[in-house]
């Protein structure tokens, strides 16, 4: 499955026939299906602005959702401090106004560097995980493929109150990708390999080592943090089905008169 299959969620846009949202599945024979909400139709806010994180509404099945996904065409997926204030602004705007909320995860982990730092990423980045956790909407999230750290975490995952979480066969759930990992914890094994070709096969082998024990999906449900591993070919039917068990939704946060949100 993980060979098998590449998929993205990405926005059209047409002064024609305006915003459309697909689920994109590409096979190896270079076959493309396009798959997710009602005909396509999407209302994209903030299209150019945090260009890796993709919001707006659209509809399951008649229903009107919220949707938050990563765009990994822009940026790799990565979180960064405009993604994240544009999707904790997001996120608290369909819960004032009781939109349930669908998210597509596909991060590779926060953007790291100096200017990120100095502009104070952990802030922003809390904006969207304290969104998250305050919203008593319901949560649809399901991983597509990259799923890495504390981005993994903020992306409405069962550790921040998600309601129902799906991940596809392929989804890689983790502290780290296998080949930062592999160097971090085999870096001594490495570094005693005498000729590269020993090193690449090392490497390989231990990055498959990794995937098989940690960085797969099952390993996250055998632990509760994934309700179901689904086919990409169920991905519409299934969210349907979670948005209905969810129409009744009743969650009340504690009484007080506000929490205080990460400004």
């Amino acid at each position: 499955m993980k060979d098998a299959l590449k998929a993205y969620v990405t926005a059209y846009h047409s002064a024609v026939t305006g915003s459309k949202l697909y689920l994109v599945i590409e096979r190896p024979d270079g076959s493309k299906n396009r798959i997710l909400i009602d005909d396509g139709y999407f209302l994209e806010v903030h299209r150019r602005w945090a260009r890796n994180i993709i919001t707006g509404f659209a509809r399951f099945n008649g229903q009107s959702v919220g949707i938050i996904a990563n765009q990994p065409k822009f940026m790799a997926g990565v979180l960064d401090i405009k993604a994240s204030c544009k999707a904790a602004r997001f996120v608290r705007f369909c819960d004032a106004f009781n939109i349930p909320i669908v998210t597509f995860v596909d991060v590779p982990g926060f953007l790291p560097g100096t200017g990120q730092e100095y502009g104070g990423v952990i802030d922003h980045g809390a904006k969207l995980l304290y969104a998250y956790c305050e919203a008593t909407v319901a949560k649809v999230t399901v991983t597509l493929r990259k799923a890495y750290g504390g981005a993994y975490i903020v992306m409405s995952s069962k550790h921040i109150r998600g309601d129902i979480n799906y991940a596809w066969p392929c989804a890689e759930i983790a502290v780290m990708g296998a080949s930062g990992a592999v160097e971090v914890l085999n870096a001594k094994e490495i570094a005693a390999c005498e000729t590269p070709e020993a090193r690449a096969e090392l490497i390989a082998q231990k990055e498959q080592e990794y995937k098989d024990k940690f960085s797969n999906p099952y390993r996250a449900a055998s632990y509760g943090y994934i309700d179901d591993v689904i086919e990409p070919r169920n991905t519409r039917f299934r969210i349907i089905r979670a948005l209905e068990q969810l129409r009744t939704k009743k969650l009340v946060n504690p009484a007080k008169k506000h929490g205080n949100i990460p400004l």
